[in-house]
């Protein structure tokens, strides 16, 4: 028998307490009457709706300041409170709860959007503890039917009134606070592990492909862009384009790493096309960083330059890392033209140099760029799958986290007062 069950059959072996939320506490709004100009250069911390949405334990080290006149009435946050969002686009997002966890003595100012509700008599809960209640699955069902609306939801103060909640013993909430924080934390440190191994990762490559792409000029010969390549002359029309294979700036990512799927797909007309092996480069800001070596036929728009290799004696790949380094990027970034959104600057993209190895010898010049490339690809692949694995990772845990909460957080009934 486990520790929890212990104190379970010890302290509430009859069952658990219920409660509505208006039998032990009262709501609160957040701040009222403010313009837009108080917000600039306030002298008061503000709680943002992200801050609420995103934090279980709301987070107070907080640089969003709100102008708070003397004698102003306002109402303040204090520890213990759980703080709501109030709307929300969708029924889902309403009510998301956030708990005050930590003693400040500094006034903390809600924004308009969230509300918060205070127990009369804070020391039933642990606020450790409600940061995991409000949010388990049986609270987020009642939660959702709090919120009403058409385009926008808004949740009910009156309904949210008639949400219930168990009151376990104290010590049933501190075991169970020990439990789930142990699989937040090691959700954490994951997440800090995994980052850390990617970043390791990029650097890594980084010295590599600064290394293999640096070259004497007795090494190579440089070539123009222009002269290895061309801009895509190729037309297709809208309707072989999908959300697979239609790309622009939206779904093309940063930093090669690739593409999504796009959310936007032409209906009429025709775009540019890309083959397989072209080369997808951002041509607006900020997007001049992106960068996609084609594994497909598609089509794009005037925000995407396609790079069609055009020499037989250049491994299209090498290429592609050429142009995915930082020099390029660099280079790109300043010869962009205009002011407020400027774009690369074609004529100078395609004076970029272009290094070719052993420039005398094709069969030994293609050995070489295909060397680089397959050093490159594996620290791609070593990228890539880290950055799938995360994700992936620190999904599995959230989920295995989520069902010990519910699963810890259900308790027999022993009375049900509404």
């Amino acid at each position: 028998m486990s520790k929890l069950d212990e104190l379970i059959d010890e302290l509430c072996p009859d069952g658990v307490e219920y409660k509505t939320l208006i039998q032990l506490g009262k709501f609160y709004g957040g701040l009222s009457g403010k313009a837009k100009d108080d917000f600039t250069d306030g002298n008061a911390k503000f709680i943002t709706y992200k801050n609420v949405y995103s934090n279980p334990a709301l987070n107070v080290d907080v640089e969003e300041k709100v102008k708070i006149t003397n004698g102003e009435k306002q109402h303040t946050l204090q520890y213990a409170d759980v703080i709501f969002t109030g709307s929300s686009e969708t029924p889902d997002e309403c009510g998301f709860s956030s708990v005050l966890t930590k003693e400040t003595d500094e006034n903390l100012y809600l924004n308009s959007f969230c509300f918060f509700f205070r127990f009369d008599e804070p020391e039933i809960m642990l606020p450790n503890f409600a940061k995991h209640l409000f949010r388990s699955n049986a609270l987020r069902i009642q939660i959702r039917k709090t919120a009403n609306g058409v385009t926008r939801f808004n949740v009910s103060k009156k309904l949210m009134e008639k949400v219930v909640i168990p009151r376990p013993p104290l010590p049933v909430q501190e075991e169970i606070v020990r439990i789930l924080d142990n699989f937040t934390e090691l959700t954490t440190e994951l997440t800090a592990e995994l980052a850390a191994e990617l970043t390791a990762r990029k650097k890594q490559y980084e010295y590599y492909q600064n290394e293999l792409l640096t070259f004497g000029n007795d090494e190579v010969v440089w070539k123009a862009l222009g002269d290895v390549s061309e801009y895509s002359k190729m037309r297709i029309a809208s309707e072989k384009l999908d959300k697979t294979n239609y790309v622009g700036v939206d779904n093309l990512l940063q930093n090669k790493a690739g593409k999504t799927e796009s959310n936007y797909i032409p209906t009429e007309g025709n775009s540019t096309g890309y083959l397989a092996d072209d080369i997808l480069i951002g041509n607006i800001r900020p997007y001049l960083k992106k960068i996609w070596y084609a594994d497909c036929v598609g089509g794009t728009n005037g925000d995407v330059l396609v790079i069609h290799p055009t020499d037989i004696n250049i491994n299209p790949k090498y290429l592609y890392q050429v142009l995915a380094d930082d020099k390029f990027f660099e280079y790109n970034m300043k010869h962009a033209k205009g002011a407020k959104m400027p774009r690369g600057n074609k004529n100078k993209i395609m004076e970029y140099p272009v290094p070719i190895p052993y420039p005398n010898n094709p069969i030994k010049s293609l050995e070489e760029q295909n060397r680089i490339v397959a050093i490159l690809d594996r620290f791609d692949k070593l990228c890539n799958d880290i950055s799938e694995e995360l994700p992936a990772e620190i999904k599995a845990r959230e989920q295995q986290y989520e069902y010990y909460r519910d699963k810890l957080l259900t308790f027999p009934k022993a009375e049900i007062e509404v």
